[in-house]
C-alpha cells in the first residue's frame, strides 16, 4: 500500500505517466478478452460485496506499520527480526471464523510485502516464514486449506517491489535500506516473481484473486518503467484460470486485469490523492483501514466505529462497488480486540440487513445527502444514513409498486411533484441505518 503522507511528491508526475500509459496501451486493452471463467468469476466478485485485508509480516513486530523498512533501518539489521518471529497465537481457524461471521466473503492476504518477506514456505529464498524463523509453519498453506473448510475465498496480495534484493531495480522508494543498486537485474528479478507466483498458484488450492501492488514505484521515472505485466498476468490466467488479476497501481485498468482498485476512497472520490482515475466498467472494489495503518501500528488505536465501518460498507455497494476492510494482526499472531469487535458488529448487522449489500447493484437514485440505494432485481433498497430525513426525490421516471420501511413494513406515500417523485416518511429514527424499500414495477 501507499502511504499517504508521500503523495504529494509524485502525483504530478504520476498523472503525466498515466496518460503516456494509456495511450500506449489503448490498443493492447482492447485485445484481452476475459475468458468464461474470468466472467463467471468477475460476477462472484461482485456479488461477495465485502472482503477483509490482512497485512501481516515480520514487520508487526516493529509495531510501526508496513512500511517501516523504508524510514531508515540497514537491511541486514531489519532481516533479524525474522529470527525472532514466533506468532505463537496464530489460529488460522480462529482468523476465518472471525472474518466469515463478520459477513466477509474473501479474504486478502499480504504474501509478500514490500519488504521482501515471504508468509509461505517459497522455494525461491530462505527469507520466507519457514526457512527463516523458529516459528517454522506454512501460514498461507494454514490460511488456504481453512478457507476451503469455511467456504471463504482466498485472495492473495503480492508486491512489485522489494527494498531488501539487489537485483529490484530502486524505484522512488526503499533508498535507504542498503542494497547495492549497482547489482540490479530486472530479468533475474522479474523471473524470481514469476516462480513465486507458480508457486502460490500451484501448490495453495482455489486462488481468487492475485492483488499486486507496487508498480507506483517507477511512475515517476523519466523513462517508463516495463514491468512487462502482460507476460505475467497470461502466467496466472494460464495457471489458474479462474484466478481475477487486480493491479493496485492508482491508474485505470491496464490490459489483462479483471477488476479496478481504488486506495482509501470510494470509486469517483478522491479525499486522500490516490484515487483520480476513471471509473472502469471492470468489478469495483475499495480498500480502507479500519484504524489508520494497514500494518500493525501500536500507538494506533484511532479505530472507526461500527457505524462508520457499517455506513462505508453501505455507500461502497451503493456505487456497485466491494469494501475491502483492512485488519492489521499483531506479531502475536492475534487479531486485535477492537478489530474482533467490529467485525462481530458488522456481522451482527450483516446476519439481519445482508440481503440489502450481497448481490446487488448500483441504482437510477444514486447517493445524497440523506444516504444511498442499492438494486437487486425490481428491489430498491434506500439507506437512509441521515437520521431526521423525512422526504427523499427519486427520479421521475421510477414506476413504484409499493414503498414501506424495511424493518416494520409500514407503508409509506408517494407523489408525483413536477418533474420527479416525493417520498414521505416520518423522521428517520436515529439508527445505523434506516432501510425502505421500493418494489418496482
Amino acid at each position: 500500500m501507499v502511504v499517504v503522507d508521500v503523495v504529494s511528491r509524485w502525483r504530478a508526475g504520476a498523472l503525466a505517466l498515466a496518460v503516456a500509459v494509456v495511450s500506449s496501451l489503448g490498443c493492447a486493452a482492447q485485445s484481452y478478452v476475459p475468458s468464461p471463467e474470468i466472467v463467471k468469476a468477475q460476477k462472484e466478485f461482485s456479488e461477495s460485496r465485502f472482503g477483509v485485508f490482512l497485512h501481516w509480516g515480520i514487520y508487526s513486530m516493529f509495531a510501526q506499520g508496513e512500511w517501516y523498512l523504508n524510514y531508515g533501518p540497514r537491511q541486514e539489521e531489519y532481516a533479524k527480526a525474522a529470527r525472532g518471529f514466533y506468532p505463537a497465537y496464530f489460529n488460522a481457524a480462529e482468523w476465518v471464523s472471525a472474518i466469515k461471521r463478520s459477513g466477509a466473503k474473501y479474504i486478502c492476504f499480504t504474501s509478500r510485502h514490500h519488504d521482501g518477506f515471504s508468509m509461505w514456505h517459497t522455494a525461491q529464498s530462505p527469507y520466507n516464514i519457514v526457512d527463516g524463523t523458529p516459528f517454522g509453519r506454512d501460514v498461507i498453506k494454514e490460511l488456504s486449506e481453512e478457507c476451503q473448510r469455511q467456504g471463504i475465498r482466498l485472495h492473495l496480495y503480492y508486491s512489485h517491489i522489494d527494498w531488501g534484493r539487489d537485483d529490484y531495480p530502486r524505484g522512488r522508494t526503499g533508498r535507504t535500506t542498503g542494497c547495492d543498486s549497482t547489482k540490479y537485474d530486472w530479468s533475474g528479478y522479474y523471473d524470481f516473481m514469476n516462480r513465486q507466483l507458480t508457486e502460490l498458484l500451484t501448490g495453495y488450492g482455489p486462488i481468487g484473486a492475485i492483488w499486486f501492488d507496487g508498480w507506483w514505484d517507477h511512475d515517476a521515472d523519466s523513462v517508463p518503467f516495463d514491468w512487462q505485466l502482460d507476460e505475467q498476468y497470461r502466467m496466472i490466467h494460464d495457471l489458474q484460470p479462474s484466478c481475477l488479476v487486480g493491479n493496485n497501481h492508482h491508474q485505470v485498468p491496464f490490459p489483462g486485469e479483471d477488476i479496478q482498485i481504488f486506495e482509501r476512497d470510494l470509486p469517483g472520490e478522491n479525499t486522500a490523492g490516490l484515487s483520480g482515475q476513471a471509473i472502469s466498467r471492470l468489478p469495483l472494489e475499495t480498500c480502507q483501514t479500519m484504524n489508520g495503518m494497514w500494518g500493525y501500528q501500536l500507538t494506533d488505536q484511532n479505530y472507526k466505529d461500527p457505524g462508520t465501518l457499517i455506513h462505508y460498507l453501505v455507500r461502497t455497494a451503493g456505487l456497485g462497488a466491494n469494501l475491502l476492510l483492512n485488519i492489521g494482526p499483531q506479531p502475536s499472531g492475534e487479531l486485535p480486540a477492537a478489530a474482533v469487535e467490529r467485525l462481530a458488529a458488522i456481522g451482527e448487522w450483516m446476519d439481519r440487513y445482508g440481503e440489502t449489500v450481497y448481490g446487488t447493484t448500483a441504482t437510477p437514485v444514486g447517493s445524497a445527502g440523506w444516504g444511498t440505494s442499492t438494486m437487486k432485481d425490481k428491489r430498491l433498497f434506500l439507506h437512509v444514513l441521515k437520521p431526521g430525513t423525512t422526504e427523499i426525490t427519486l427520479p421521475p421516471t421510477m414506476k413504484i409498486k409499493k414503498a414501506f420501511a424495511y424493518d416494520s413494513k409500514d407503508v409509506l406515500k408517494y407523489r408525483k411533484s413536477g418533474d420527479r417523485v416525493l417520498l414521505s416518511m416520518p423522521p428517520t429514527p436515529d439508527v445505523i441505518d434506516h432501510i425502505i424499500e421500493l418494489e418496482l414495477k
